[in-house]
């Protein structure tokens, strides 16, 4: 379910985005929250997503629970971009290029792909992981920052926005509701009274 979901991606994003807007949290934590998994989703650490959208969420005061679900922005579907946005800026800032090592980088991806972390053991992934850190994770780690910065920060300004829209129509929502059950209470009693005063005689 997580990586590809039994319904259409259209409903399973309308699904996720009513349970996030009604979340008991203010805009700013939602919109915040939902910023960090977006900004987490950028980075090359793939199985430490949640962790890190965590962590972001607590230092900007997001709701966790929307730093998760923020976290989908990241999936089959976006992901191809994400890492071939992130590595070509990253080489970029760091090497003032545009060109990459192609070859290197198409070791590396063959190298993990290829690679059993179970049988591995901890030191020898540690091993693999400094091997691909400077041909290619660490580009993306680099780029990530300013693309998922401004990503991140356009998903704070809309989530936001709908949530504060989405909290006003349901405190409207709410008042008309009570207005309405105060007014029949109102009603009720004022009928009541009204056949109390009637004598048995009439």
């Amino acid at each position: 379910m997580a990586v590809w979901p039994r319904r259409s991606w259209s409903r399973s994003l309308k699904y996720l985005a009513k349970r996030v807007l009604r979340l008991t949290a203010s805009p700013h934590a939602i919109a915040a929250g939902i910023a960090a998994g977006v900004f987490a989703s950028f980075t090359p650490f793939m199985g430490f997503h949640f962790i890190i959208s965590f962590c972001v969420a607590y230092v900007i005061a997001g709701n966790f629970i929307a730093a998760a679900s923020g976290t989908f922005f990241g999936n089959p579907i976006t992901f191809p971009f994400i890492w071939a946005s992130t590595y070509s800026t990253g080489n970029f800032l760091l090497t003032g290029t545009l060109e990459s090592t192609g070859h290197g980088i198409h070791r590396s991806m063959h190298d993990l792909a290829q690679t059993d972390f179970m049988s591995m053991g901890f030191s020898g992934v540690w091993t693999l992981l400094q091997d691909i850190w400077n041909p290619l994770l660490k580009p993306m780690a680099v780029g990530a920052i300013p693309l998922g910065v401004a990503v991140a920060a356009a998903f704070y300004i809309v989530t936001r926005l709908a949530a504060v829209s989405f909290q006003a129509t349901r405190r409207k929502r709410l008042s008309d509701r009570a207005r309405e059950i105060k007014r029949r209470a109102m009603a009720s009693a004022s009928g009541a009274s009204a056949a109390g005063s009637v004598s048995p005689g009439e």
